[in-house]
């Protein structure tokens, strides 16, 4: 695979998440802003999507008697409140960062189209792609595979708390092994918790290959943008 040089990131709203695990803690929206600055260069267009598990899981809280369609719009209120807080650190950080939203909330962001958000990328500007696909029942992880693959991305990265793709959870298997390298039908075949089937049919039907790995540490980003590929590569 060539150098990708035009990567969305998907990233979880967990991580921004304070220290009782809910809302945003600055010290968590800080580091991740920084680590976003030091992972965009000349050479690679960075566009971002955040999870919203810090406030709520719209399947979750449908569970709770809230009615499914409610909850996943709240969910896709919960990734906007993310993207604006992150936008801002970015800015203050010289960064030019827009946020585009499929839900249109102006003045708060900016309407989500394709066209703006190439133009922004093509400039150098870091997108945010905010409020999911804009319809209940879509998952933050079928979003950023569809934005992937509407601007042409060489990469969709996954950033979570684990590493990279296991054969079994290794938070309870100490045998757990990683993956390198797994293909989109052998991650469906074995209902691998990677991402929904929805995204992984849509990355499989567009050649869009995923990369999973850890975000917790620090220069994760740096190294996905120069081109390495720590963690699980699914193509």
């Amino acid at each position: 695979m060539q150098e990708p040089r035009r990567i969305v990131f998907k990233l979880s709203g967990e991580m921004l998440a304070g220290p009782e695990g809910s809302g945003i803690g600055s010290a968590r929206l800080s580091w991740l802003a920084d680590e976003i600055t030091t992972a965009r260069s000349e050479r690679v267009q960075i566009g971002l999507v955040l999870g919203a598990g810090n406030f709520v899981r719209g399947a979750t809280l449908a569970r709770t008697g809230v009615e499914r369609t409610t909850a996943d719009y709240m969910g896709m209120l919960g990734t906007v409140i993310n993207s604006l807080a992150l936008a801002d650190l970015l800015i203050a950080r010289g960064v030019p960062t827009r946020v585009l939203s499929a839900i249109p909330m102006q003045p708060a962001v900016e309407p989500y189209s394709r066209a703006a958000a190439v133009e922004a990328l093509g400039q150098g500007t870091v997108v945010i792609f905010a409020a999911g696909t804009g319809n209940p029942y879509f998952t933050t992880d079928t979003a950023a595979t569809l934005r992937a693959a509407e601007v042409g991305a060489d990469l969709l990265a996954k950033g979570t708390k684990v590493d990279g793709v296991y054969d079994k959870d290794p938070a309870v298997h100490a045998d757990a092994r990683a993956y390198e390298r797994i293909s989109y039908d052998q991650v469906l075949a074995q209902r691998l918790r990677v991402m929904d089937a929805t995204a992984i049919a849509m990355c499989r039907d567009n050649a869009l290959p995923v990369l999973v790995f850890g975000l917790s540490e620090a220069g994760s980003l740096a190294r996905v943008a120069s081109g390495e590929f720590p963690g699980t590569l699914m193509a």
